[in-house]
């Protein structure tokens, strides 16, 4: 690879880095490709990006975005997107499906978190799960209310006839 294709490349993941709102560090020693690409797969659903990169362009990278604090060694794939609980929920499935995947550090929030706070912002509901149970809640007396009249409908006719 030459200087100016890594060059290129700091540069792509310096501006994806800095448009996302998280990012999750993982190791993946061990994995297959079939089992990386399942985890693509699944990203790409989510609108979340996965890349292998090299540490020192990755470390690169995140030093010219303004992440500060993660340390990189061995074997890294990086998982980052826009919305913290869709990478949160990609990388924390995907973990849970193989003991090869492993959660090292996140930056979310503008800030290091750990394996424990990425599990715990997976568990999360979405914007639109939360808006689905506002709704839900809404609704509810408008639901009873209509079920109660069904049924003196139903009892009415059943004395009439």
């Amino acid at each position: 690879m030459t200087k100016n294709q890594k060059v290129e490349i700091v540069n792509v993941i310096t501006e994806e880095f800095k448009s996302s709102d998280a990012l999750v560090v993982c190791d993946f020693r061990g994995l297959d490709v079939p089992a990386i690409e399942e985890l693509r797969v699944s990203a790409k659903e989510a609108n979340v990006k996965v890349r292998v990169i090299k540490n020192t362009l990755a470390s690169i990278a995140m030093q010219n975005a303004g992440i500060e604090g993660i340390e990189l060694s061995n074997t890294n794939i990086f998982v980052w997107g826009e919305d913290q609980l869709d990478v949160t929920k990609v990388v924390a499935k995907f973990a849970k499906t193989t003991d090869k995947f492993v959660i090292k550090t996140a930056f979310i929030d503008g800030e290091i978190s750990d394996a424990a706070k990425v599990e715990a912002l997976s568990t999360m509901p979405s914007r639109d799960e939360l808006i689905g149970m506002l709704l839900q809640t809404w609704m509810a007396p408008v639901t009873n209310f209509t079920i109660g009249l069904d049924a003196l409908r139903v009892k009415k006719e059943e004395e009439s006839a």
